[in-house]
């Protein structure tokens, strides 16, 4: 495996990564390399949480994860294993940086057009997620391919409880399903590094934290500029607040601060010097993304198969507009035209804001029916948050979790 020295140290990077690093060292050698680095770097405290976690019985383990998260005090964690405590200590401490009476402008502009965050989210932000490595990992557990529609909903829910107030403070539900989210990415690391299916050598660690630092990229920076393509109105102040609830997610999700970004304009240029570093999509980026697209009439509800094509036609469009023809193309997306797509789009964003304006009973029986329907493609089966885990790499062979 190829080396890149870094201050002092020799790093290791993953061979599908090295004509891309050569590319953007020469754009930005510092960023690049930091990237190249975390390729080969995990979450320490939670690796060894599920570590050790794994000699334990499932229901046992099951137990000590929801007492951590739910009830840091319960009686059943003072014999458990070590990594817990440490775990729940590091779960407890809150960087300096985080300020939650920031969120208020963030949350609000999520809220004020829910709808378009949503179709921003899918169209734009995890298709150009999918355009990297980190398709790998779910192609080959079967993520998106078995129960995809369950996962999707996930992501959604998830997207949901962190744009809620209060959300994001210790035990909030934003709080607990990024700290899940962080659990479980040390599972499927765990399975993967012990499974025959995953290249380290081509691909660095599974699930490394430079995949993670580029995905919260893309869910923040990423999906405000998809968000504005769509006729979303923002505030500087609402960018800066979206961009802090973003951060602390992902610190809560366990990516290191040495790949994680300060503000849009760092996030922006880890997305861009990350996507430099990745291959050129390959075939588990073009199957992810475009089981993604044509996913999205089932989450819908859609049960006509008719209706369902013809609005997976109207997603793919939108996507490629937003992500661009190169990119697009790369993704093998069917051809379509896309002039004036997002201008209907925006038209008809407009004329919901003028409702709102003018007419304030009719928006707040829209908005009411527009953040109920969010939270009902949110749902799953489960009213509450469980802390079960993947105990296969790959998802059909897995217990439910």
């Amino acid at each position: 495996m190829p080396h890149v020295t870094i201050g002092r140290e020799r790093m290791q990077i993953p061979t599908d990564n090295v004509e891309g690093y050569e590319r953007a060292r020469v754009v930005d050698p510092e960023l690049a390399a930091n990237y190249v680095a975390h390729t080969q770097i995990g979450d320490p405290l939670a690796d060894t949480l599920v570590e050790q976690l794994a000699s334990l019985p499932r229901d046992e383990s099951t137990r000590l994860l929801e007492a951590v998260v739910d009830d840091p005090d319960a009686a059943v964690l003072r014999d458990a294993p070590p990594a817990l405590q440490d775990f729940l200590e590091d779960l407890e401490s809150v960087p300096d940086w985080v300020d939650i009476s920031e969120f208020g402008p963030g949350i609000r502009l999520f809220h004020r057009d829910s709808t378009t965050a949503m179709a921003a989210m899918v169209a734009g932000a995890l298709v150009e997620g999918f355009t990297t490595n980190i398709a790998k990992s779910f192609f080959i557990s079967g993520r998106l391919r078995d129960q995809g529609v369950r996962r999707l909903k996930q992501n959604n829910r998830h997207l949901v409880e962190i744009m809620i107030p209060g959300g994001l403070e210790p035990q909030g539900d934003g709080w607990k399903l990024s700290v899940r989210i962080r659990v479980v990415h040390a599972q499927i690391r765990r399975l993967f590094s012990n499974s025959g299916d995953w290249d380290r050598e081509a691909w660095g660690l599974p699930l490394h934290a430079a995949h993670l630092g580029f995905a919260i990229t893309v869910f923040s920076a990423r999906l405000l500029k998809h968000m504005a393509s769509l006729g979303v109105p923002m505030s500087e102040e609402e960018r800066t607040s979206f961009m802090a609830i973003w951060r602390l997610t992902g610190y809560l999700m366990g990516i290191p601060e040495t790949i994680l970004f300060r503000d849009e304009p760092e996030a922006l240029r880890i997305y861009r010097i990350g996507l430099m570093c990745e291959p050129t999509c390959q075939m588990e980026s073009i199957a992810m993304a475009n089981s993604l697209i044509n996913s999205s009439p089932v989450i819908a509800g859609i049960t006509d198969p008719a209706e369902r094509r013809k609005l997976a036609k109207y997603v793919f469009r939108v996507s490629r507009a937003l992500i661009g023809k190169q990119m697009a193309d790369d993704l093998m997306y069917p051809d379509a035209r896309t002039a004036g797509v997002l201008g209907s789009y925006r038209l008809e964003r407009r004329y919901h804001r003028f409702v709102n304006d003018r007419l304030p009973r009719l928006a707040r029986e829209t908005s009411f029916t527009a953040f109920n329907a969010l939270l009902d493609i949110s749902a799953l089966d489960e009213s509450r948050i469980t802390y079960k885990l993947p105990d296969h790499a790959f998802a059909e062979e897995s217990s439910p979790w």
